[in-house]
């Protein structure tokens, strides 16, 4: 405990990391008290029925928790960055594709700004899409008096205002990565995750306790489960295969150039390199077979409607993982280049130890990229499907068993590594300076 407050105290005695934390935590309270507003023209007491019919159905309960209860309050932040994400994952799939997206993308850093741009626009387009089917769905669950204005009047203002908070939510998220600490987007899709982790928690408590379903010994050892859980997806996240790289020569140095001999580092091959971008592809994925059978009334479109309509059925689940299993191979072979690793570590007269520089350097790694991702695939796969495990094993509330896997769970844990690295690095050059300035490193642990 004692090291944890050193630790803090480290912190706040660094201005511009203080200074980046609050600027941080400031835009995330914007962003949490715009996702309480509610749509002009809407009747806020009369939303029980969208707040039902959302935990009622395990698609849009997930929707809803990225968004951070915003979906289900017909709020101003409803499709909340969502958009953003889905623009920037159609733009990073045609860098694989796109020759135009390719040359943008090795071109630095007018490149990137440019990508940015494009991706900016995508999520416009994206949010005048699915704002109409957002309003369409509050006019087939709301009562006709919850509207408060004409439609003529309600829908191109609240297709504008979504797609405005869209846009807002998506300013906040790069106002926090330039000026801030962390990644903007994914630590505003994780406080939405983790803003109704408090709620889900109570009502499990309440539902074993108070309900007499299993008492508090079953509650307790689910609470176990969960951080033993949180502990497996924590390694998930940060393990790696290190490959050994020989350097011949080296030159390092500004204006005194010394020649290094011998040098050795490590190539860190991660046992999930594709990261949570599988499961959001699986999850997209699964969305369309229900889609198409719903404009036909015979039993097998019922049938299918009911598997896939449903994320908590065995046989979703099935299919689901099975995706993700692939998935996870097609992106880690579209972001993990192995030819691209090989070139440069020729091109810096760097090998690896008994392996021939160039193509069998590339096949080399592209060997040891498939045997480690099978396992990490498997491996995120049952993590994604855990929430349906748990929830069948002990019976536990839907909203809490999402906590237990799942886009969210892994989500949660990587920008927390993630940012809590960010800080380790202002920590650790803060030692450094105070080194230089001093000639002894200070002890802040």
């Amino acid at each position: 405990m004692k090291k944890f407050l050193d630790t803090l105290k480290a912190i706040w005695e660094i201005k511009e990391l203080r200074t980046k934390i609050l600027f941080t935590l400031g835009l995330i309270l914007v962003y949490r008290f715009g996702a309480q507003v509610t749509l002009p023209g809407i009747d806020p007491t009369q939303l029980a029925s969208l707040a039902e019919q959302t935990s009622g159905n395990a698609l849009l309960d997930l929707l809803n928790q990225f968004t951070g209860g915003a979906f289900s309050q017909a709020s101003v932040f409803a499709l909340g960055v969502m958009p953003y994400i889905s623009a920037s994952i159609v733009v990073q799939l045609m860098g694989v594709a796109v020759p135009y997206i390719q040359k943008l993308q090795k071109s630095g850093e007018s490149g990137r700004k440019k990508i940015t741009q494009i991706t900016r626009y995508l999520t416009i387009a994206i949010t005048l899409v699915q704002g109409p089917g957002y309003l369409y769905n509050l006019h087939n669950v709301l009562p006709r008096d919850a509207f408060l204005l004409p439609d003529s009047l309600f829908v191109p203002a609240s297709i504008i205002i979504l797609s405005a908070g869209t846009i807002f939510a998506m300013w906040l998220g790069e106002k926090i990565t330039d000026n801030g600490i962390g990644n903007g987007i994914s630590l505003l899709i994780m406080v939405g995750i983790l803003a109704r982790l408090p709620k889900s928690l109570f009502q499990e408590f309440t539902y074993r306790v108070t309900e007499q379903h299993g008492g508090l010994f079953l509650f307790f050892i689910e609470t176990v489960v969960w951080l033993g859980v949180i502990a497996i997806t924590i390694y998930l996240v940060k393990a790696y295969r290190p490959v050994p790289v020989q350097y011949a020569r080296r030159t390092v140095g500004g204006g005194f150039e010394k020649n290094i001999f011998g040098s050795r580092q490590y190539i860190p091959l991660k046992l999930n390199a594709a990261g949570v971008m599988p499961i959001i592809f699986a999850q997209a994925l699964m969305f369309v077979p229900a889609l198409l059978v719903s404009f036909s009334d015979s039993e097998f479109a019922k049938t299918i409607q009911t598997i896939f309509g449903n994320i908590f059925d065995p046989w979703y689940n099935v299919v689901f993982g099975l995706m993700i299993i692939i998935f996870t191979y097609f992106y880690t072979a579209i972001t993990v280049q192995t030819n691209q690793i090989a070139e440069d570590l020729k091109r810096n007269n760097g090998f690896i130890p008994g392996i021939k520089p160039g193509t069998q350097t590339a096949e080399y790694l592209d060997d040891i990229l498939s045997k480690i991702t099978l396992p990490g695939s498997i491996f995120l796969a049952i993590i994604a499907i855990l929430p349906v495990v748990v929830y069948h094993i002990f019976g536990m509330q839907q909203s809490w068993a999402m906590f237990y896997g799942g886009t969210s769970l892994i989500i949660a844990v990587g920008v927390a590594i993630d940012t809590i690295q960010q800080v380790e690095a202002y920590l650790l050059n803060r030692q450094y300076d105070q080194l230089l300035k001093t000639g002894r490193r200070r002890k802040l642990d």
